[in-house]
């Protein structure tokens, strides 16, 4: 007997926080669309009640049901563990990263600032999105340009004196990579993380033209 009502860990091909009505042509629900949805209405009605609420998400369900959209996945999933090993790694790097750049900025040797290039393991918008923002995040770094055929992220640096330095950059590129993927990403993707990451497109990792001395 087919069920009225699929959850996603029922069925893997569902998109999560989402379920499915059975019937002759099954229809699925976007619960966070449903949540939207109930909240323009309360809005239009200015008043926060339960009554409103409760309508609002009837209305929701029935122009789901009545007006189904594609269905689209954006491969994001959620992974507990992975999501407070993310909140933990980029608090500890924002930390210990500011308390560098700060060392540098009222330090007495001038250093040598440099755009790398860094290629991805996963090609994904999504995943490419994420890490640009977690990278950008921690002081010392900035996602420059992302290019999207390659997978490739373009991180500006301060310290690039040393090759050794720029070889750090770039593994804390991929660990970042990898905590969100574990994060956020589905299966495959976490499978490629996995894996060693691809090899540098140049040996000192810089683009012609970008290095530039620092004062």
């Amino acid at each position: 007997m087919k069920r009225l009502i699929t959850f996603p860990y029922r069925n893997k091909n569902l998109p999560p926080f989402s379920l499915e009505f059975g019937g002759r042509r099954p229809r699925v629900l976007d619960l966070p669309l449903i949540a939207w949805l109930t909240v323009i209405w309360v809005l239009l009605w200015s008043s926060l009640n339960w009554a409103n609420v409760l309508t609002g998400a009837v209305v929701a369900v029935a122009v789901c049901l009545a007006f189904p959209l594609p269905q689209v996945d954006l491969g994001l999933r959620l992974h507990p563990w992975g999501i407070l090993r993310l909140a933990a790694y980029l608090l500890y790097d924002m930390y210990t990263s500011g308390v560098k750049v700060t060392r540098q900025i009222f330090g007495d040797r001038p250093h040598r600032a440099a755009v790398i290039a860094v290629p991805l393991r996963c090609r994904s918008d999504l995943m490419l999105t994420a890490t640009a923002v977690a990278v950008s995040n921690v002081p010392g770094g900035s996602v420059v340009e992302v290019r999207r055929a390659t997978a490739t992220v373009f991180v500006h640096v301060l310290d690039a004196d040393r090759p050794a330095e720029l070889v750090a950059a770039r593994r804390s590129v991929w660990r970042m990579e990898e905590l969100t993927v574990r994060a956020f990403g589905t299966r495959d993707e976490i499978d490629r993380v996995a894996g060693p990451p691809p090899s540098a497109p140049r040996a000192g990792g810089e683009r012609p033209g970008d290095q530039e001395e620092g004062a």
